[in-house]
């Protein structure tokens, strides 16, 4: 049995559905366990159950009969806390492998703080001596839809990238990567940096929804400070994650990225390109009005 923490999210619930098509016995965790009975799995599908990564009983109900754990959490300044107790909680009740979702610069060291964060949670889990897979995907694809307002209202992308090129995946390619690394042993136990095949610049990204849109989409390059007020006042983020997005913008900047090829050499097939989920996905991108 494989139990999946945030199963309602992107690549947990792609890893839903992978492992469902596998065949393999699965149950979804989450604190909105409603949301996961309205999607279309049937209870001999899979099974449902409520968990809280802040309330080990639940997740000792949760993680009952299960032998591996899928551990992806959304961000946030409990993270540590949060995921640590799931590992402590996961060795109590037998989970004999857990695959975590990182990111690619944790270390102790990493200018971003999220990334810090991670590596504290991957130590833990090497203290806990149950075998671990760790996947640390860059930036998700998923993730662009949240641009879809501005291209949309404003014809533009905002950033503070320059011309910096950045690494993005699928959440199905993660979720797909998951689901070998829960039924493949020669998977199991490494920790795998994932891309898609090419990494793409904000301005390769607006040349590419300007060909798909056939309206011009701009990229506008701020000023950090200037950068991180509009994702405050305009965007509605919290002051740690407006950090968090500075960080990684940076970083990309200080840092070239650079795609792997471990995702093709993983599955046997290339990732899902950048340019088939804009396709996929345009409406998000279309002025309404």
């Amino acid at each position: 049995m494989i139990a999946i923490m945030g199963a309602t999210g992107a690549t947990g619930n792609a890893l839903l559905t992978r492992l469902l098509e596998l065949g393999m016995p699965c149950r979804a965790l989450s604190r909105y366990p409603e949301r996961l009975r309205a999607m279309p799995y049937s209870p001999t599908d899979v099974e449902i159950r409520y968990a809280d990564a802040a309330d080990p009983a639940t997740l000792r109900a949760a993680f009952e009969g299960a032998t591996q754990l899928f551990l992806a959490m959304t961000n946030g300044p409990a993270q540590v806390e949060l995921e640590t107790c799931a590992i402590d909680t996961a060795a109590e009740c037998g989970i004999e492998h857990v695959v975590k979702l990182s990111v690619p610069t944790a270390a102790p060291d990493s200018p971003v703080a999220i990334a810090r964060w991670h590596y504290a949670i991957e130590e833990v889990l090497r203290a806990s001596g149950i075998t671990h897979t760790v996947l640390r995907p860059y930036a998700f694809t998923q993730k662009l839809l949240l641009l879809g307002p501005d291209v949309a209202t404003k014809g533009a992308v905002v950033g503070t990238m320059g011309q910096a090129a950045c690494n993005y995946i699928d959440c199905r390619d993660i979720a797909d990567v998951a689901a070998a690394a829960h039924t493949r042993t020669e998977i199991a136990g490494g920790t795998y940096t994932l891309t898609g095949a090419k990494a793409y610049s904000y301005p390769e990204l607006t040349a590419l929804l300007s060909a798909m849109l056939h309206t011009p989409i701009r990229y506008i390059d701020l000023p950090p400070a200037d950068f991180r007020e509009h994702l405050i006042e305009q965007s509605g983020l919290p002051g740690w994650l407006a950090n968090h997005i500075m960080e990684i913008q940076r970083l990309a900047i200080t840092h070239p990225e650079r795609p792997t090829d471990t995702v093709a050499r993983i599955l046997g097939k290339p990732p899902r390109t950048l340019e088939s989920f804009l396709m996929e996905n345009l409406e998000a991108f279309r002025d309404r009005v």
